[in-house]
């Protein structure tokens, strides 16, 4: 087994790659073209646990190359497909640790909303502490706004995004 078997299954908490279990993406000295198009076909071409699982080894995959960026790039392109998404799962996969790290603001913003209105808790995602901004409050109040308004409840994670005078004016029905 290499070191990218070993690590994708119990990392990711999913079963194993399924169709070409003899992965090489991490074997030393593999050209960054070679592993980002290892990375792109096994995403595009797998099952929605495969393509969970790629999502997971994409931070450690990137700093272990020497000439990252063309790896980086296929992985924030992967991570937007991912978001895309309707499934919970592969959204949250998505927002882990190489969208910390990698992705917009732009984009990671709305991946962090779109979590919080498929109502999935933001416990995983990655950097959410640091990278929280103005922006991503104004757009957790924009959406506590509408959920008040169609008089849906307004989840915890999505209140701690506000910042505290939006939270207080939805309490008093402001």
């Amino acid at each position: 087994m290499n070191r990218m078997d070993e690590s994708m299954g119990p990392r990711a908490g999913a079963p194993g790659m399924r169709g070409g279990a003899g992965a090489t993406l991490s074997r030393a000295g593999a050209p960054a073209i070679v592993v980002a198009d290892e990375l792109e076909t096994r995403y595009r071409s797998g099952d929605t646990d495969e393509r969970i699982l790629v999502l997971g080894v994409l931070d450690r995959i990137v700093a272990e190359q020497p000439a990252p960026d063309l790896v980086r790039a296929v992985g924030v392109e992967l991570v937007r497909d991912a978001l895309r998404s309707n499934d919970p799962r592969l959204v949250a996969a998505a927002m882990g640790p190489f969208a910390g790290r990698h992705l917009g603001d732009h984009d990671w913003r709305h991946g962090v909303v779109k979590l919080v209105f498929m109502g999935v808790p933001l416990a995983g995602v990655a950097r959410l502490d640091e990278r929280a901004d103005d922006e991503l409050a104004r757009m957790a109040a924009d959406l506590a706004e509408e959920r008040g308004a169609a008089g849906r409840a307004i989840p915890d994670d999505l209140r701690a995004l506000l910042p505290a005078a939006a939270d207080a004016s939805l309490e008093t029905g402001r």
